[in-house]
């Protein structure tokens, strides 16, 4: 009887020792309190000015979309009958306004078959390609890129307080 006593004492300290170090558990990047709602972060302004006024961005790997360098707050929506992108960058009018023709990949459609103009599946160019901020990283990072593909080298990580 004195041993189950005992053995039953130590199981139950064991619980409460686990019970203790579990207090101690990782906390979220948020907080303590993760399901309270996130700060509305401040709006940053794009980097570049009008567009042909700013050198493309630098890719960090070889298969990245472009960035967009240059603002696109003044451009209209892109929908089905409208893309301010292509007014500048399709291949009738690339030539004339200096600008990067999009990429031969628009030309194919998702059955390989190569098409006269762009596919409608890449008619929404900011779904992959993005304008630049100029806002510090969320989290520090030692991410080098891909120095091959001739990609400028990664900006030193800055730490958020």
């Amino acid at each position: 009887m004195k041993t189950q006593i005992k053995l039953s004492m130590a199981v139950l300290a064991a619980c409460f020792s686990f019970s203790a170090f579990a207090a101690d558990a990782p906390k979220s990047m948020r907080g303590a309190d993760v399901a309270a709602p996130d700060a509305v972060a401040s709006e940053k302004a794009y980097v570049g000015s009008r567009p042909g006024t700013t050198k493309p961005v630098a890719r960090t790997f070889s298969t990245q979309p472009p960035v967009i360098p240059h603002s696109i707050e003044n451009f209209s929506d892109i929908n089905l009958e409208e893309n301010a992108c292509m007014d500048c960058h399709s291949a009738a009018n690339f030539k004339k306004k200096n600008a990067p023709k999009i990429g031969d990949s628009h030309f194919v459609n998702r059955d390989g078959q190569k098409l006269d103009e762009a596919s409608a599946a890449r008619h929404n160019c900011v779904q992959c390609h993005v304008p630049q901020v100029d806002a510090p990283p969320l989290v520090e990072s030692t991410f080098q890129g891909d120095q091959k593909s001739g990609a400028a080298p990664a900006k030193k990580a800055v730490k958020k307080n």
